[in-house]
């Protein structure tokens, strides 16, 4: 039920975002119609969009893309032919063609495992950075610091404790380095 100046409402659901922002007089009434429906449409994307859940697949597929992008970079640097020395060491000869077929696949390969790489620790930094900026109401250091040392360890829980220990300590570290170069205030110019 949508009352004129008193913001989007239904029975069934909290009020989302406060009152309607003041329409000008002389819309018609589908207009005004028109214009509430946007404005609730961008308020559920723009809560969408900073839903932890959002936060997490953007910061995985980014980082999935930038593993596979780094892989290739570094593929295409890449001065010792693998394959070459493999077939020579074998005594075999390969053509161009499945040579290059077979660079190709070991490229893709590399990419794949870089970005997945890449992915799971973009994801799992930003998923716990979110719900402990979340569960804390605050957006300060204190959520990098602790988002990195609970990622850290996750990711080197698999070697032991004390691994789990100093790769929390050194994702931390890191984090924390990175956090305060972002947040630091630049030099205003006159």
């Amino acid at each position: 039920m949508n009352v004129p100046g008193s913001g989007i409402t239904h029975p069934l659901l909290a009020p989302l975002g406060g009152p309607t922002p003041p329409l000008p007089p002389d819309l018609t009434p589908e207009e005004r119609t028109a214009v509430l429906t946007q404005l609730r449409w961008t308020k559920y994307t723009q809560m969408g969009m900073e839903s932890c859940a959002f936060k997490t697949f953007a910061s995985g597929g980014i980082g999935f893309m930038l593993g596979g992008f780094f892989s290739l970079m570094s593929a295409s640097m890449q001065y010792e032919d693998p394959i070459m020395r493999a077939n020579s060491a074998a005594g075999k000869a390969i053509s161009g063609g499945a040579k290059t077929i077979e660079v190709l696949k070991e490229t893709g390969r590399n990419m794949y495992r870089s970005g997945k790489g890449f992915g799971k620790v973009g994801a799992l930094y930003a998923g716990t950075e979110c719900v402990l900026e979340s569960y804390r109401a605050k957006n300060d250091m204190t959520n990098a610091v602790a988002a990195g040392f609970i990622s850290g360890a996750i990711l080197a829980a698999g070697s032991g404790p004390k691994a789990a220990f100093g790769g929390g300590l050194a994702f931390a570290a890191f984090s924390a380095a990175i956090d305060s170069f972002m947040r630091r205030e630049t030099a205003e110019e006159d």
